[in-house]
């Protein structure tokens, strides 16, 4: 499976990225987001992992470009938990919610290889 990994911390898409590589995935990473919404242009990825707050466009202004033109899973991310949760970002277009930080990586990659199947 192609992976986008969206997220202006370093560690998180660091963190993110061995764990799916270590699954087998092909996995690319975007710091912010006017890179990711490039990124996804160019490798059209099966899933997205999309973080809420970044520098250039938010997560939901990328979300709301990408909806346009692609049905990509998109796993919305935040440290911000009490603001954003499993229901806005399925009613932002995103097909799952995830908060920061992780409490287990490899059960974050187990939800978004379960949303593929």
């Amino acid at each position: 499976m192609k992976i986008l990994i969206v997220d202006d911390e370093a560690l998180v898409r660091r963190s993110l990225s061995r764990a799916l590589k270590g699954k087998g995935h092909d996995v690319v990473e975007a710091a912010d987001g006017n890179e990711g919404l490039q990124l996804w242009q160019n490798s059209k990825p099966d899933l997205v992992f999309l973080d809420v707050l970044m520098p250039g466009r938010t997560g939901p202004e990328v979300l709301k470009e990408m909806r346009e033109q692609s049905e990509a899973k998109v796993i919305l991310m935040s440290a911000f938990a009490g603001e954003h949760n499993m229901e806005t970002a399925l009613q932002m277009g995103a097909n799952l919610f995830v908060p920061k930080p992780f409490e287990d990586i490899f059960a974050v990659v187990k939800m978004a290889e379960d949303l593929e199947r």
